[in-house]
């Protein structure tokens, strides 16, 4: 901060730009639009983008880190490259990585089946030899707009093996805005931000507080893991994907995700968005209104 109380670009993204891994997910594309509106020199990198970023490609490290100070960094489930590419963009002159992780993974079985390639991220930045954020989210509000449950909400029927198990479920844009402050200012290296909405709420809270915005019903439906994972598998969903899904709701079971952090308001000096604001709003857009 300066000596009026307002966040400074640091040297470190001065000097040079950002890389934007997973730069049309839906925490990248928004990272990608706030530095781009800060006026700060980005590269969107994605296997779509026109700077060109595979994990299963070396190749395409070198020229993606060439010249940038920093990196938003959003891993892969496989652990074996991201060492090796935190490495070479250390070696290129990279001095800052902010790390999309998830919450509790510090807390997460590393052979549970969700989050090795987050974990390896988080383990590889600390011995980086360059400053290092990581972002451990919850469940982002927009899960409910843009994939995951977009088509069981717009069918009437969200139906997960969960419980009452509660989910401080946090806004994509709230987490896009802590990446953005840990990329661009100074103050943040060495953190670890949990980040989360203000409340607990259940899937069949949520639920219910899109039906009454949208004014369609939303029934939640409790189903076990197995029967969780018969569903996934009859809609079509692989079979690596149906074991990512269940892995984490098993985890989600487990209660270390629940109650809500204080992150987006350490970062931002702000309280975290609200969940039901948010549906209010979101309901405005027509998203909810159709069938699939």
């Amino acid at each position: 901060m300066d000596e009026n109380g307002k966040n400074t670009q640091s040297e470190a993204v001065r000097s040079g730009g950002v890389l934007v891994l997973g730069a049309t997910g839906k925490t990248g594309r928004r990272v990608v639009r706030r530095l781009t509106e800060a006026g700060v020199p980005v590269r969107a990198a994605s296997r779509r983008s026109e700077t060109v970023f595979d994990w299963t490609d070396p190749g395409t490290w070198g020229p993606a880190v060439a010249g940038v100070s920093a990196v938003y960094l959003v891993a892969p489930e496989e652990t074996e490259p991201v060492k090796p590419f935190v490495a070479e963009a250390a070696a290129a002159g990279v001095r800052r990585f902010v790390v999309l992780s998830g919450r509790g993974m510090d807390k997460v079985d590393p052979g549970a089946g969700f989050g090795a390639g987050m974990a390896a991220a988080e383990a590889a930045v600390r011995e980086s030899g360059a400053e290092w954020t990581i972002l451990r989210p919850n469940n982002f509000f927009q899960n409910f707009t843009e994939d995951l449950w977009l088509d069981p909400v717009l069918a009437g029927r969200l139906a997960l093996p969960i419980g009452d198990v509660p989910e401080p479920f946090v806004d994509t844009e709230d987490v896009a805005a802590v990446a953005v402050a840990a990329l661009t200012e100074d103050g943040h290296a060495g953190r670890v931000y949990e980040l989360s909405g203000p409340e607990d709420l259940t899937f069949a809270d949520a639920a219910r507080i899109i039906g009454e915005a949208t004014g369609r019903p939303v029934r939640f439906t409790e189903l076990s893991p197995e029967e969780y994972r018969a569903e996934l598998s009859g809609l079509g969903f692989p079979e690596p994907v149906v074991g990512i899904l269940d892995a984490m709701f098993a985890i989600h079971r487990g209660g270390i995700t629940a109650g809500p952090a204080d992150g987006v308001r350490q970062a931002l000096g702000r309280p975290a968005a609200d969940f039901a604001d948010w549906v209010r709003r979101t309901a405005e857009t027509g998203v909810w209104a159709g069938q699939r």
